[in-house]
């Protein structure tokens, strides 16, 4: 196989951000023949076409994807097994599916029943983004230098040689798109993405939720008092991602909400540990909890 993948028909349902990209770059390294873009709403299918994202445009699922020897479903994580059980009955035999959701583990378990034979399905996560959501916030190079994380469904065979060039050309693609492909266990990615990106978006909803409150009464003579307007820099590159699609990461929250919640539990006894210290004046345990999370965070920045 060709270190440069090239698909005659690709399908993609959901053209937002992350679709949208993955479509531009394809678009512009010539990795497509035909993109046409699927989805629900005809204003952003239309943006999607003005924006020369895709080559043409349906919100029929049963026509989009007939013909197709790529389908990319990129729609919130609690819908993709839906989405591909309409799917299935157009697809041509040596189909490949792929996707690219933050959530793995109980999405293969919902897809694979649906899998007629001759169609293959490579779970796919790029790890990028921005909270900016539809059509026109898709980038060219948003995925350059990005982890992109594929995490085979164990249906792959080594010795079926569809289902193991399914995963060779999905892999090949992320490449192509200036990704560096990782494979990894789908439990696994679950329980890392719902630490360094569930989490933090969690977080930021609920900071911005409790900032809001707290001046609910607050000012002079119980009036209310707007503290968010009172927000700086720091505080808005913190929530920044609050922004995002609240369907998407409801989405996610329930496909993947052991993992989170134990995240969250992990957080709040670290919360409880410096809220303690600060309750006692403990400035020396309040500084160490700073000077380890700081160092930890520079390393981070100076590792990109």
């Amino acid at each position: 196989m060709s270190n440069t993948v090239h698909f005659k028909h690709v399908a993609l349902i959901g053209v937002g951000l992350i679709g949208g990209s993955l479509a531009l770059d394809m678009k512009s390294l010539g990795l497509a023949e035909k993109i046409v873009g699927i989805g629900r709403t005809r204003a952003n299918l239309d943006k999607a076409l003005e924006l020369g994202i895709v080559d043409s445009i349906t919100q029929d699922i049963s026509e989009g994807v007939c013909g197709a020897d790529l389908v990319i479903v990129a729609v919130p994580v609690l819908k993709v097994a839906s989405v591909i059980k309409d799917a299935v009955p157009f697809l041509s035999d040596g189909c490949i599916i792929t996707d690219v959701g933050s959530v793995k583990e109980r999405l293969i378990e919902e897809v694979l029943p649906l899998l007629p034979r001759g169609v293959s399905f490579v779970p796919a996560h790029p790890v990028a983004g921005t909270e900016n959501s539809g059509a026109g916030a898709a980038l060219v190079g948003l995925f350059k230098g990005r982890n992109t994380i594929i995490t085979p469904t164990g249906s792959i065979d080594p010795v079926d040689s569809a289902e193991s060039e399914a995963l060779q050309t999905v892999t090949e693609l992320w490449r192509s798109v200036g990704s560096n492909v990782v494979v990894m266990d789908s439990k696994e990615h679950d329980r890392i993405l719902s630490a360094v990106s569930h989490l933090p978006h969690v977080i930021a909803y609920a900071l911005v939720n409790t900032v809001a409150s707290a001046g609910k009464g607050a000012g002079e003579g119980g009036a209310d008092t707007d503290m968010l307007s009172y927000s700086a820099g720091g505080f808005r590159d913190f929530t920044r991602i609050a922004s995002s699609s609240p369907e998407m990461w409801a989405d996610i929250c329930d496909m993947n909400a052991v993992a989170i919640v134990e995240m969250i539990e992990a957080f709040q006894k670290e919360l409880d540990s410096l809220k303690s210290f600060v309750a006692n004046r403990d400035l020396t345990h309040v500084k160490e909890q700073f000077n380890r999370a700081k160092s930890q965070r520079d390393a981070l920045v100076k590792g990109d």
